[in-house]
């Protein structure tokens, strides 16, 4: 039986963009799904890495992966629960800036251009400071949904999809959670406050890309 064209389409978009990606300094790998994904975190990222500690930017493809509960069930690594809905507001801040010194941090991107930019905007913005700085190693996941054309198409996606879907995830109580599209709000729970473009990873390799062909998170 021939390959399903989709998947097939998708595996050739995938490693097209691993190379970009690769000539931006980032490393890269693609996976067929989750369970291949996660294997080449286990088999290769995390024995590279040999983190003592670990935590976590929102992402509800990390929490789908499974990576999210098995890391925090580690004896081995000290693992920072920053998705902890049972702790205060101070608490959950506080573990946010603790997460920024860790030597592993896991999150996704909201969207990676076919130039091999990745495009987040954020809340609070722990997460993207992560990203640009801080942790030793940073690893995103990230399904073939989050690929776009460009900058144009990345915040369209974002601020029109991504944004409206995650405060109804979240329960924010901002116009977007109702209307469906931005409205560029005032929203006291807003969650589009800082921008980052990452273009390429510096340190080299630094920021390691796992390209997952399968539609999978916001």
């Amino acid at each position: 039986m021939s390959a399903d064209p989709v998947t097939l389409y998708w595996q050739t978009k995938l490693e097209q963009l691993k190379e970009t990606l690769e000539s931006n300094n980032f490393a890269a790998w693609t996976a067929s799904d989750l369970d291949e994904a996660k294997s080449i975190f286990w088999n290769t990222i995390f024995p590279e890495a040999a983190p003592t500690s670990v935590s976590f930017g929102g992402s509800k493809t990390v929490v789908s992966s499974g990576l999210y509960e098995e890391l925090l069930n580690r004896s081995d690594v000290d693992a920072i629960d920053t998705y902890d809905t049972g702790i205060s507001r101070e608490e959950i801040i506080e573990r946010r800036r603790r997460s920024l010194l860790v030597d592993l941090y896991l999150t996704g991107t909201n969207a990676v251009t076919q130039e091999g930019h990745l495009i987040n905007l954020d809340g609070m913005g722990n997460r993207v400071a992560a990203l640009t700085f801080g942790p030793r190693h940073v690893v995103l996941l990230i399904g073939r949904n989050k690929v776009v054309p460009g900058l144009t198409e990345a915040h369209s996606r974002i601020k029109d999809y991504s944004a409206p879907v995650n405060t109804v995830r979240l329960d924010k109580k901002t116009p977007c959670a109702k209307s469906m599209q931005c409205e560029d709000c005032s929203a006291p729970e807003r969650i589009c406050n800082t921008w980052a473009i990452t273009e390429k990873s510096n340190p080299p390799e630094r920021v390691k890309v796992i390209l997952i062909n399968q539609d999978i998170g916001f």
